[in-house]
């Protein structure tokens, strides 16, 4: 397994990459949009609750901060997933619109292996609740929590 800086650091170059290729993210299947959640503001063309052509950077603030104007104390406990404690939301998150429930960027059943690699530490207890049909988030919060591993 590489060390975790080397996965933050190819984490961060594809990150940049997809930004500069300009996509917002767009699920696209079978040549048109499938959207099944979208972002509130978006959906009622409120632009303006979270751009401003007038600021440098087109944000009414910094994008690390900008979730957290409306979607306060969610992510509080003495263990904060990565992604979440740097404001990064656009890490699982689309900003407007998704195939996917809650703005994910993939299904809740693949989404944690696009960044999560790394070996499980009890496998066999892993296995089993992947036969069972359960997913990471049915036992792991996503975005913090007071037990290690964000443990529910």
């Amino acid at each position: 397994m590489p060390p975790a800086d080397e996965l933050c650091r190819e984490y961060y170059e594809n990150r940049v990459a997809a930004e500069q290729e300009g996509s917002d993210g767009e699920q696209v299947e079978g040549g048109a949009a499938q959207n099944i959640s979208r972002h509130r503001p978006y959906e009622e063309k409120k632009c303006n609750d979270c751009h401003d052509k007038t600021r440098e950077g087109g944000l009414v603030r910094p994008q690390r901060e900008l979730c957290f104007t409306c979607h306060a104390g969610f992510a509080k406990g003495k263990y904060v997933h990565g992604p979440v404690a740097v404001g990064d939301c656009l890490a699982c998150h689309l900003p407007h619109r998704a195939t996917f429930p809650s703005l994910l960027k993939a299904d809740k059943k693949e989404i944690c292996a696009t960044c999560h690699r790394e070996n499980r530490l009890i496998p066999g207890f892993h296995t089993i609740a992947a036969d069972k049909q359960l997913v990471c988030v049915d036992c792991h919060d996503p975005h913090a929590g007071n037990a290690q591993y964000f443990l529910k």
